[in-house]
């Protein structure tokens, strides 16, 4: 027998290019958060350095205000975030924005995944487990259970309680196949719609949206106290990686 049919064949890479939304104002934070430090580096500089270390990424596209293009860019030199090909202006809003990322895509691109340049806590396994979910499905988003009972109300009148096991907080790299997620973020422009998340953009279109594994850690930094609770999840996450070598 051949010893090539002992060797199990690796799962073929696709082309995918990583959309990083950093242009947002940080209103709620105060100010600028994507450069705040998180235990001395740039929020941004996290989120691009997963996103640079997974081996499914191929490229890196990097939306950001006009007034911040250059220190994007000089940060993306500083941390050598060598797939990043791009840094580009954005939008007024968060759809302009990524409609603009994924525009600019390589044009051999098989799947697109869009990021919140503010979430520096996501993993290659968050980005990874995205990726191969949307090879399957074509449009998939990290997700973890949501904790809370959440109430649907109108004028502070509560009308609905979800069944909590139907309830999930989304969270990025939503991933997606270039076609659809070009075609919706356009649709969604064109009509003057109201999003949330890209996902959203699809449903409007009936595209079914299927979930990945999110991580509770895979936090969002919107206000100051996001970042303290960063801080501490950072440092738990150094506490592990050394409580794991000792135990070797």
């Amino acid at each position: 027998m051949s010893v090539r049919n002992f060797i199990t064949p690796q799962k073929k890479k696709p082309f995918c290019s990583a959309v990083i939304l950093a242009a947002g104002s940080g209103s709620r934070f105060g100010g600028d958060k994507i450069f705040a430090p998180l235990q001395g580096v740039p929020v941004l500089a996290y989120s691009l350095s997963t996103f640079e270390a997974c081996p499914l990424i191929s490229e890196i596209i990097v939306v950001t205000a006009e007034t911040k293009i250059i220190q994007v860019s000089e940060l993306c030199d500083k941390y050598n975030i060598t797939k990043a090909m791009k840094v580009l202006c954005g939008g007024e809003t968060r759809l302009e924005s990524a409609l603009s990322g994924v525009s600019e895509t390589d044009p051999k691109t098989k799947l697109i995944a869009i990021h919140d340049g503010a979430r520096p806590l996501v993993t290659r396994k968050i980005i990874t487990e995205a990726i191969r979910k949307a090879e399957l499905n074509m449009a998939a988003v990290p997700a973890v259970p949501a904790r809370d009972t959440v109430k649907l109300a109108s004028g502070f009148q509560v009308t609905q309680t979800p069944e909590r096991d139907a309830v999930f907080n989304i969270q990025t790299p939503q991933v997606f196949v270039p076609e659809l997620i070009k075609g919706a973020l356009t649709n969604a422009l064109q009509k003057e719609l109201t999003i949330y998340d890209d996902a959203q953009a699809l449903e409007i279109l009936g595209v079914p949206i299927f979930l990945s594994s999110g991580s509770e850690e895979n936090i969002k930094i919107t206000t100051p106290l996001d970042l303290m609770l960063a801080e501490t999840i950072l440092n738990h996450r150094r506490e592990r990686l050394v409580s794991a070598g000792k135990d070797r």
